[in-house]
């Protein structure tokens, strides 16, 4: 079928154009000319250079967190957090499996992103963890799960802005049971990094919660435009994530290149404030153009059946937009979008 020559694309995550920017193309090149991809190895092997070091700097300071680490993307970022959680029972168990008392209590959204599901059922298969998954943003219900958990060591870990959805997690709530049950709150602020907040802090920033956040993990694949993942958290956290992170020891770490290109576009993004602002006031034009409830730039329109979502993808692209349906397995049977 013919199509337009050009399209416009409403299906990535480049939410303020950073990947094309030229200081960022330029910040690439230029390291690439000078260093090649740089040395090939793990961080904790040869991987880790200056340019690693400042990004980290740069990422905590983002966060407003003691110290950064920098992983090869999002997803390996929440299979080390989770892997290292795990860990805790282990290295406290020695010679033996934990019992189920000694165990990491974690309670889940039910919506979170497959990488935090993954690295829970890891550590679930393991024995490491008790896990316990509370209905979507429900307070309530995690408030019924952690008074009813006999469990010392408590973990909550929630997207902070639903890929799928679009919706918030409620932060502020959140950070109130943490004080309640003393629980270490971990958010994926994949979606909120350098597009929520007056400085790009993500959704905590927004909220207006930031110190009630224990470990924020991200992504610079999405608002940053580039590769890669991160996880800000305190420096005793970091050096635990490290040593016991599998997903971040046992992988080469990102090429000098894509690294420089992060520096460059955190850099842009403290600059020019304009891009993020421009995103929230389109959020804000096509709420009101189309008068649905429309609160983050994720827009999800559901359709249903895997039919009806292939068809009206096809009609967007004909009519010169780029809007991928998204079927099973991402979201559940007859909630094609």
């Amino acid at each position: 079928e013919e199509l337009g020559e050009k399209l416009i694309l409403f299906s990535g995550n480049d939410y303020m154009g950073l990947s094309s920017h030229p200081a960022v193309r330029e910040a690439a090149a230029k390291a690439a000319q000078e260093y090649g991809m740089g040395p090939r190895g793990s961080a904790l092997i040869c991987g880790y250079t200056t340019y690693h070091k400042l990004v980290e700097e740069s990422l905590a300071e983002l966060k407003k967190k003691e110290d950064c680490l920098l992983c090869p993307t999002g997803f390996s970022a929440n299979m080390a957090v989770m892997t290292a959680l795990g860990s805790i029972s282990s290295l406290l168990a020695v010679g033996r499996k934990p019992a189920k008392d000694e165990r990491i209590a974690i309670f889940s959204d039910a919506l979170n992103h497959a990488s935090i599901i993954d690295g829970i059922r890891l550590i679930e298969r393991q024995q490491e963890a008790v896990v316990f998954v509370y209905k979507h943003c429900d307070m309530s219900h995690l408030d019924f799960l952690l008074s009813s958990c006999s469990i010392e060591k408590k973990v909550v870990v929630t997207d902070s802005l639903f890929s799928m959805d679009g919706d918030f997690a409620p932060l502020p709530e959140l950070v109130e049971l943490r004080r309640k049950y003393g629980f270490l709150l971990v958010i994926d602020d994949a979606h909120g990094t350098l597009v929520c907040g007056d400085n790009g802090g993500g959704v905590p920033e927004l909220l207006e919660c930031e110190s009630g956040i224990d470990i924020s993990v991200g992504t610079l694949s999405k608002a940053a435009g580039c590769q890669g993942g991160f996880v800000a958290c305190s420096t005793r956290w970091k050096s635990l994530i490290q040593s016991r992170g599998r997903s971040f020891i046992f992988s080469t770490a990102l090429p000098v290149p894509v690294v420089a290109s992060v520096q460059a576009a955190l850099h842009v993004s403290r600059k020019e404030r304009w891009r993020r602002s421009l995103v929230w006031r389109h959020v804000q034009y096509f709420a009101s153009l189309t008068k649905l409830n429309i609160t983050s730039p994720i827009i999800s329109i559901v359709v249903g059946s895997e039919e009806a979502a292939l068809r009206a993808g096809r009609h967007m692209l004909r009519s010169g937009f780029h809007v991928t349906p998204i079927r099973p397995p991402t979201v559940p049977p007859n909630s094609c979008r």
